[in-house]
Formats: structure tokens, sequence, C-alpha cells
């Protein structure tokens, strides 16, 4: 099944996130497909430049390819303004503490917006228009349980409120992006980390309103830090420039039971199914 890796250029990527772009890479692979690469740099207070760059150099480096052009979000917003057309939507002026405090007080799943901007009155929407409030716009989502099955996870299941797909600062949310740019590029299979596993049930919601065929879903495991966190800046260097290529091949190979020097000589061993469900720590 077509898979892909989407980075966003917001740094180097550290152990963690090449070790998932190399599961991604042998999802596809041993499946016989293609793999694409996409570079989703919507964020632009957090995108720096050269970091695209050195990213898909440091995949170049593990020996990973991929097919046809690399993809960048930022020149693909007409695709999304065209989506959020045939969305219910409505405007939302909380800002991120008042949506924590309501969510908090309200009844149903933690967390979950309560929809305290869905009914407002074209007055009162005026008001906070008035009192200087720039709003985001939310789905309305009535609430589903959406479930779907995990390749590595198993079955899994979320509930999905009102969530924001355009920012406040007129930027198209990752959510939104994300489905759009998946069923442009016919992509049949998302392998990613298990920390973005609570948004597939949105993303899954976000798919089918579109008219979208549903994806298959690998969330894999996390790379945790001795601390027992997930590997981060916070756990000193641990990308391409501290670690050569080989010694980081190898490493991933070994925390998946696999052996070669290359992805190719990986792909050999590889079963998707046997791919483990319990985090890997790091070194």
């Amino acid at each position: 099944m077509k898979g892909r890796f989407a980075p966003s250029p917001t740094g180097v990527l550290h152990l963690g996130n090449l070790r998932t772009a190399l599961l991604a890479w042998l999802f596809a692979r041993s499946a016989g497909s293609a793999f694409l690469l996409r570079i989703e740099d919507l964020d632009a207070g957090r995108v720096r430049p050269g970091f695209a760059e050195a990213q898909l150099e440091d995949l170049r480096a593990l020996g990973l390819d991929w097919d046809g052009e690399v993809v960048r979000q930022s020149a693909r917003t007409s695709l999304y303004a065209e989506a959020l057309e045939r969305l219910p939507v409505y405007e939302c002026f909380c800002t991120r503490a008042e949506v924590s405090e309501a969510a908090s007080a309200a009844h149903g799943p933690v967390g979950a917006y309560p929809g305290t901007c869905r009914g407002l009155s074209e007055a009162e929407r005026a008001a906070r228009r008035a009192a200087g409030r720039v709003p985001a716009l939310r789905v309305a989502a009535d609430g589903p349980v959406v479930t779907f099955v995990d390749r590595v996870l198993g079955e899994q299941s979320g509930f999905v409120d009102d969530f924001v797909v355009r920012r406040n600062d007129g930027a198209f949310a990752y959510n939104l992006a994300v489905v759009v740019d998946d069923a442009a590029q016919g992509v049949e299979e998302v392998v990613r980390g298990a920390d973005l596993v609570d948004s597939t049930p949105r993303q899954i919601w976000l798919g089918r309103a579109l008219g979208a065929a549903d994806l298959s879903y690998a969330h894999v495991p996390l790379v945790l830090g001795a601390d027992g966190r997930r590997l981060a800046k916070r756990h000193g260097d641990v990308t391409l420039r501290e670690v050569a290529p080989d010694a980081a091949l190898a490493w991933m190979a070994a925390s998946l039971g696999l052996s070669g020097s290359s992805p190719r000589e990986l792909l050999a061993g590889f079963d998707p199914a046997q791919v483990s469900r319990e985090p890997t720590t790091y070194p």
C-alpha cells in the first residue's frame, strides 16, 4: 500500500524520527508499493530555513529513497481552502484558556471542545469581533466515536469533538491539510509515531466528510530516552550529526530484530505483523 513520511521542518530529525521514517519505508516497500515524501511546513511560526533540506539529506544518508517529487504543504493552500468550503464549520472565538476551562466543566470526554461558540447568534459573533477577537474555524462534528483497526496497536477508537480546521491566524490546521494531501496523493497507509494516534479519529472523520477513502494505519511505538520520556532535545544530540548513519541504521535494525547494512537488506526479514507494540529505549 502506498505510504509516506511527512516531517515538519522545525528542527533536525533525531533518531526516533528517522526510525519512524525507516518503518514507514519498510511498510510500503515490503508491500511493493510507492513511498512518498511530503514536507509539512504550514506552521510558519515554527518552520526554520534549511531544515527541510537537512531532513532530506539525512533520509538519503540512511539509504532511504522515495518516489516522485517532494511535496510541500505551503504550495498547496488552495487545495485546503477548497476543502474547507465543503465542510460544516462555524466561527470559534475561544482562547486556549477558555477552551480548557469550558472543557473541564463540561460533561463528556476529557478535553473535548464542548461547543461553546457553536450556537452563537450573529449579534454575539459581531460583539466578539468588535472586541478584537479573531475567530478560528471549527467543524461541527456532532461528537461521533470513530473506531479503526491499527496494524500495530490493534483496535482503537476516539471521540470526535468540534476541532479546529483553520486557526485564528489564518493558517490551515494540521488535521485538514494532512487529510487533503493524503487523498490527493493517493496515500493508502499511514505509518507514524504512536503519539499521533489520538488525531486519527478526527482525520478519519474529515476524510469521510470530504468523500475520501479510508486509510490503513500503523502507529509505531516511540523511541524513549533513558529517563523513559520520548526522545527529544532534552536527551542531548541524537541526530546524524553526532551518530554516523551506518551506526544509526545498525541500532534501528537491532531495535526491530532485523539484520542488514542497508534498508534494502532489512526488507528481506521485515514483517509488519511482527513490529513490537512496546517503545524502544535509546541507547
